[in-house]
This record gives C-alpha cells, structure tokens and sequence, in this order.
C-alpha cells in the first residue's frame, strides 16, 4: 500500500507446483541458493560516507569523547560530537515488565578505536534485588545510506533516480551481532542498550555502570539507573495496542538463499518475525493470490493458496503452504488475526494451474461481473470451510488495500454469499458507507473517524487504526525521518481513541538492506523496519516504545476511572491534547513527546 494513486502492472507465472513471479538474483526458480550472490549477515563494512569530513571541526576535538546521547537523535559519523552535548550519567523511568533504551556516542578524535562494551548487573538502591546483565543487550548503531523527500518537500512518492536526489550515511541499524567493532580517527559511532525490565523485581531504584571499552583498555564508565515503577505491564501478547505490519517471507528466502517453506526459510524468518512477535505484532499476513501488490517490492508476494482448475471444470485449493506459514507465526505468538490479501489486485488478472492445458492460465474478471462472483465464491467457499476445520475462521479477515468504495461494494456482496460470517479488513480512503461491513478499518492519517462512530465501532469489537504511506512527509518512518516520530504513532493513537497503527512494510527488504535503503521508488526505509538476523532500527524501537507508552495510557485511565480519580484522568486528557497533526506543525515530535513524558512519569 503505497500513495493514494498507485499505478502497477501484473503478470503471473506458475512454476514447480506453486505460483511464483520474480525470481531473485541467486536464487532458482525453488529457490535454490545457485551461489550467485552472498548478502551481508554477520560482520560487514559499511559503504563508505558521500558526505566530507570537517577536518577543521575534528581538530578542535581532538580528543576521545564518550557520553549518554539521546535516543531521539541519529548522530553523524562524520562529525564530531560535542562534549557539552553527551551526559556522564543517565537516569531511565521504567515500569516492571517494559523495555527501556538508551545511546551513548563515542567520538574518536584521537586514534583509531576497537569499541566493545562491558555490562553490569543494575542493582536496587537498597535491597539486594537486582536486573540481571542477562536483560541488557549491547549494541552498535550502524550507518546506512539514505535520501530524502521529494524535492517539493510534499511527500516521497514516485519513480526515483539516485542522480535526482541527496544520499547520506544515516544511523540505523541497530547491530547486537557484533560484540565489538572499529571506530577510525575523525569518525563517531553511537551505541544503544536495551533493557528489559523483569516483571517480578522490587520497585525502586536501580543502578551499574556499562564500560566503553577499546581494545582491553576501559576509556569511559557509564553510569545508568533505572527508576522502576510499582506498576506493571503485561507481556506482549496481552498489549491491546493492534500493530499491524505487513511481513514479507518471501524476502528473507531470497536474502539467506534458502528454498521457499524449507527448514533453512523458517530458521531465518524466526530471527526476522520475533521482533515483531515481540512488538506485540497482531496481524499475519497472507497472500492468498500470487503477486496481490505485483512488483512494488524488491520481492514479490508468491501465493500461499495454489490455485487449480480440474479437467471436469471445478475448482481446487490447496493450503498447505497457507498453513505452515500461519502456524509458524502463531507458534512465535502473533495470533489475533490473519489478513487474507487480496480479492481486488491493482490488475484484476488472476494466475491458476489448468489441468486440461497443463499449463498456467489467467482469469481477467473484475468485481460485479459473473465470472469473478463464480471464481471467488468457490475459493472462499473452501476457503471458510479449511479455516473452519483449522480453528481459525473467527480470526481470518479477507483483506484489501486502497480499492474505490464500489470495487469494495461489489467485492463484499461476493463475500457475504461465499459465507456471510467472513470478516473483512480494509485500509485506504474515508467511505462511511462501508463503515458497517469493515470488521478492521484503517484510514489514511489525514482522515478520522467521527467519535460516535468509533464509539460504536468500539462497543460492537470492530478495529479502528491508521495508516502512513509515501504521502505523508511527517511524521513517517523513512531512515531520514526523526526517530521520535514513530514513537509519536501509538501516541496519537490513544489521543485518537484509535486501537493502532498499520505500516505496509515490515521487512520488505530492497536489495542490500544493510547497506543501502534506498529504493526505485518512495524515500529510503520506506519498505522495511527491521533488518537481516533480527536487527532492530531506530525506527522500530521508537515504534516500541510508543507503544509501550499506549499500554501504560490504558492501564492509567482505567485505574483512575475505577477510583474516581478525576484530576488524574484530567492530566491525562491534557498529556494526550498535545498530540494532534495541527501541533506537529509548531513542534517536533520528539520535544512533544519529551514533555508529555515528564508529565505522564509523575502520575
């Protein structure tokens, strides 16, 4: 899902038993690894920087320089870091069962540096209690190649030749790969720590000290203290908040160079999905026709559901890879609800195996006409009763994106004959008309919902959340954007009264996703949030603790409302007022959520 008027092409090919389209460099047609092409994994240079070094800045600051930095800032490998910038010590609030983070920069002024980091367990002020180092995990933020909007500053959508726009080294990736990593004269390097605060510690204030190391000499100790809430937060699974972002298995087969469904693919896609699992993630997604976006990813969604007319003229459907695929991601914990995309492809063609040709054959047929309403009754007519068998009927939604309300109108009538008890999910445009029929509606950020009909959406189970694309210059989450304004999401989901949020792009990778985010169309980092072997971004830990943000929201109001207590829900009323696209335009993300954070830790 990508701006308001995409425009696609699609083609299908069908191949080894299951519908394929692109194949992958390096990769078979199986997706066999021929050895053509290695991405990195582990250890990798970073590409070098476009933008010169000031010398002149660097010999003012000739010195090794190292401090607590702000979560909030990408920091430039090619300046220099002011001291008066960095803090000595850092004190983090925390809730039992939340994860916090925190950065610290090192700038070397002096020499070459061989960083590596030493933990230590945090210990209570005054008990014997303690968070074990085994909740905190070290990593170094890597550089990564960016652009930037489109040069009306309006958005970032559209054909895009490198030559047209600025490129940059940008911090990003957040590599807990590597334990330790170079740091040349005249180059900074930031670091981030993540701590996961055990639900069973005892309140109170907790304390350590982490060593930046070079070599096996200590050139800075860090103090750090966590501040732990009597409250807790449940465990991921339990969030309300309803994150949806679309995964890409497909991706990871051609970045590892494994076979599609292989042991080898699942191995991969759990270092790349439990960050997701994780999040809190509430949404599997499927692929129920091959290529239901065509080509607007690096690599294409295959068909999860092979397709086949018979010789006698009926219609078969097998699900095999429909069912590994969703068992896998509910066996990591994502297990609310599985979106079945889609029914209405930018190109209404539709790829199926012909026995009697023996070979592929393509359905052109749109919505309204005889043809589709007889080809999709049969499919989701198997479809209801494999899901039913399954257990997971209740949690299946037929999905679609970004479709004309009377496309939406036709398609939902094809649905409720094939069983009237399919739910459906749709993002894109405002259309009240459909408001009745949609179980899981997402609009566009610009849009909103009347409160009355979130009210009502809310009293009768319907999801309600929003949803940024290429259009929206900010906040967004390219690798250019403020880190912050991810975090803002889930915030302005609660101040919306919104159940959450629903990026296109979880892993859609581009082809060295490590080293170059950039893409043939949108602004870079648009089509992915994590990176290869489960590394996590700036991006997506923001979006975390954000959401960890509308948890705590939930569970405050409720508290308060229970006791009565009417000048807290206030403060929380006022908190939540600020986070509205208005004052966004007069302050960044980052310092309104500063100040609704200070606020909100005194409750």
């Amino acid at each position: 899902m990508k701006s308001l008027k995409p425009v696609f092409l699609l083609s299908f090919i069908f191949l080894s038993g299951s519908l394929f389209s692109q194949v992958p460099e390096g990769v078979t047609h199986s997706g066999q690894n021929t050895g053509q092409k290695k991405f990195p994994l582990g250890s990798y240079i970073e590409l070098d920087n476009p933008t010169s070094t000031p010398l002149q800045e660097w010999k003012k600051n000739n010195k090794t320089i190292v401090g607590w930095g702000d979560t909030n800032k990408r920091y430039k490998k090619e300046e220099p870091v002011s001291k008066n910038t960095l803090s000595k010590k850092i004190e983090l609030q925390a809730w039992r069962g939340e994860k916090v983070s925190a950065q610290w920069v090192v700038s070397a002024g002096k020499k070459d540096l061989d960083i590596s980091v030493e933990l230590s367990d945090l210990q209570h002020k005054s008990t014997k209690s303690r968070i074990s180092k085994d909740n905190i995990e070290s990593a170094f933020v890597r550089y990564v190649l960016t652009d930037e909007l489109n040069k009306d500053r309006k958005g970032a959508c559209g054909h895009r030749n490198p030559a047209n726009f600025d490129s940059t080294l940008v911090a990003d990736v957040i590599d807990h790969i590597n334990p330790n990593l170079e740091v040349e004269k005249n180059t900074s390097r930031p670091g981030w720590l993540s701590i996961k605060v055990p639900e069973n510690v005892s309140p109170g204030l907790y304390s350590g000290t982490i060593k930046i190391r070079s070599a096996s000499k200590t050139i800075q100790k860090l103090p750090i203290s966590i501040n732990v809430s009597e409250r807790v937060l449940p465990k991921p699974k339990d969030w309300n908040f309803h994150l949806d972002l679309w995964q890409n298995p497909y991706a990871v087969a051609r970045y590892y160079q494994t076979n599609l469904w292989s042991k080898a693919h699942f191995d991969a896609l759990k270092k790349e999905m439990t960050p997701y699992a994780n999040a809190g993630g509430k949404s599997i997604t499927a692929s129920i026709i091959d290529r239901p976006w065509d080509g607007q990813t690096h690599d294409p969604f295959n068909s999860m559901v092979r397709w086949t007319k018979k010789m006698n003229g009926e219609w078969e459907f097998n699900f095999d890879v429909f069912d590994k695929w969703v068992e896998f991601m509910m066996n990591l914990g994502v297990t609310k609800q599985i979106n079945a995309y889609t029914m209405i492809p930018w190109k209404l063609t539709f790829a199926y195996f012909d026995e009697a040709s023996n070979k592929t054959q393509y359905l052109e047929t749109q919505p309204g006409e005889e043809l589709y309403e007889e080809v999709w009754v049969a499919m989701l007519s198997s479809f209801s009763k494999h899901l039913k068998q399954k257990g997971w009927f209740e949690k299946t939604y037929i999905a679609m994106d970004e479709r004309p309300m009377e496309t939406m109108q036709e398609t939902i009538k094809v649905i409720h004959k094939a069983d009237k008890n399919f739910k459906i999910s749709f993002a894109g445009a405002k259309h009240p008309e459909l408001y009745p029929y949609v179980d899981d509606y997402c609009l566009s950020m610009e849009s909103s919902f009347a409160p009355e009909v979130l009210k009502q959406r809310k009293e009768s189970g319907k999801i309600s959340t929003f949803y940024t694309s290429c259009s929206h210059t900010a906040p967004n989450s390219f690798t250019f954007s403020g880190p912050a304004e991810t975090e803002w999401y889930a915030w302005y989901a609660s101040a919306s009264n919104l159940d959450g949020f629903l990026r296109w792009a979880y892993n859609s990778w581009v082809l060295e996703p490590l080293l170059d985010s950039r893409f043939t169309t949108w602004a870079a980092g648009d089509t992915y949030f994590i990176y290869p072997e489960g590394r996590s971004s700036l991006r997506f830990e923001k979006l975390l603790a954000g959401i960890q943000s509308f948890e705590k929201l939930q569970i405050l109001r409720d508290e308060f409302k229970k006791n009565n207590n009417i000048a807290a829900l206030k403060k929380l009323e006022e908190i939540e007022s600020q986070f509205t696209l208005e004052h966004l335009e007069t302050a960044s993300a980052s310092e309104i959520i500063k100040q609704a954070r200070k606020k909100f830790n005194s409750l």
